[in-house]
């Protein structure tokens, strides 16, 4: 949540994941595909260690296509499972949620074994995505239930339950870029239009003009969290967390001011962002003026958090605001100008209209904008506003 777990980093779950290359490959291509018709000598083949994926066609045909080991890459998995093959284990996202309490998931909807990432060793290091990664047992299994099919040129490949889907910003992740079109990745890297439902049992038509390859900006849908990709290079024009900090003291040296109680207004350093301060700003989501916390401006025909502005008397939702600390997220290094709505997330203008405009899959079959920070559903005619801060009178 905003740039950390609510429990904290701990071992395999964390809020970010930096990939490295390995010291021993541990990458696997396909090798030898087998037709069983009992589930014996599928079982003989699956225990022999090597890695392999099973596709069940019907309950006395199998086939199993075995994996060797690939000396030019290295593999890292992601999913819920907390067991060894899984190298990045993620959890559900709840949106707006920064309590622990509130983020108890009755029935997760992220795959055991979600994605695999594969990437080249050498240079320039190209990272492909694939969906369901191995088990303990170095096997993915496609039952009876799941979507899959044998392709003209005779090689098998499927769909898991609830997909991984992925969109490839138009423009890379920049403040010019353009959202793209969500795919869905089959589990041999295909490309394929989406689902008419999310477990739908009919594939996709495959778009052979895309590849599974990764870009800077690239976002990750595992149906309950979403991952952004950023590559060295993309991060290296990022600001950083020193960036940001840097950011906050500025404005706060600005020394802005609530234009009615007059007091001065400063953002809450970085490591205090769960409780609201004193001096934390607020503002009305509305219009975008900045404010200290007050208890007037309620109405009687206006919802419980709507207020009216003394400034300019538009009504509209009354919030603190919290600078977004996953510097990951920024498109540009510019000043926190601007606001999502209804969250109150604070970061530069570029990044808010950015983040604004991407759709966001929700559900099994809705898209919506979402706040980076802590993924609340955007609202309102823009998704985010203009903040109208108050520099001292003196």
């Amino acid at each position: 949540y905003n740039g950390a777990l609510p429990n904290g980093d701990r071992g395999r779950r964390k809020s970010r994941f930096a990939l490295y290359k390995r010291t021993k490959a541990n990458g696997v291509k396909p090798s030898t595909v087998h037709v069983i018709s009992t589930p014996q000598a599928s079982k003989a083949i699956s225990c022999k260690g090597q890695h392999s994926i099973s596709y069940t066609l019907s309950r006395n045909q199998t086939v199993v296509v075995e994996y060797t080991h690939d000396k030019d890459t290295d593999m890292f998995q992601v999913g819920r499972s907390t067991e060894s093959p899984i190298d990045f284990v993620v959890t559900d996202t709840i949106s707006g949620s920064q309590n622990t309490d509130e983020a108890q998931i009755t029935q997760s909807t992220i795959s055991r074994f979600a994605c695999r990432i594969v990437c080249d060793r050498n240079e320039p290091y190209t990272a492909r995505i694939f969906a369901a990664g191995f088990d303990s047992s170095k096997n993915i299994f496609l039952g009876e239930k799941a979507a899959k099919w044998k392709n003209p040129d005779g090689h098998m490949d499927g769909l898991t339950t609830n997909g991984v889907l992925v969109m490839h910003p138009r423009g890379g992740f920049t403040e010019e870029s353009q959202p793209g079109v969500w795919r869905e990745i089959s589990v041999c890297g295909d490309v394929y239009t989406l689902r008419e439902t999310r477990s739908a049992q009919q594939r996709g038509k495959l778009v052979e003009s895309e590849t599974n390859v990764l870009q800077d900006g690239s976002l990750i849908d595992l149906c309950g969290a979403t991952l952004l990709w950023r590559t060295a290079d993309g991060l290296f024009h990022t600001p950083t967390q020193k960036h940001i900090e840097a950011l906050r003291q500025e404005i706060n040296a600005a020394r802005p001011q609530c234009p009615v109680g007059l007091n001065t207004l400063a953002f809450p350093s970085i490591n205090r962002k769960e409780v609201v301060e004193e001096k934390q700003p607020w503002a009305y989501l509305s219009c975008g003026h900045v404010h200290g916390y007050h208890n007037w401006g309620h109405r009687s025909d206006t919802e419980a958090n709507e207020r009216e502005c003394p400034m300019c008397r538009t009504v509209g939702p009354y919030v603190p605001l919290w600078l977004g600390c996953e510097a990951g997220f920024y498109v540009d290094a510019g000043p926190p100008t601007h606001a999502f709505t209804p969250c109150g997330h604070v970061c530069s203008e570029k990044s808010a209209k950015y983040w604004s405009q991407i759709p966001l899959p929700h559900g099994t079959h809705a898209f919506h904008a979402a706040c980076p920070f802590c993924a609340t559903q955007l609202v309102g005619e823009q998704n985010c506003i203009k903040l109208i801060f108050q520099g001292p009178i003196d």
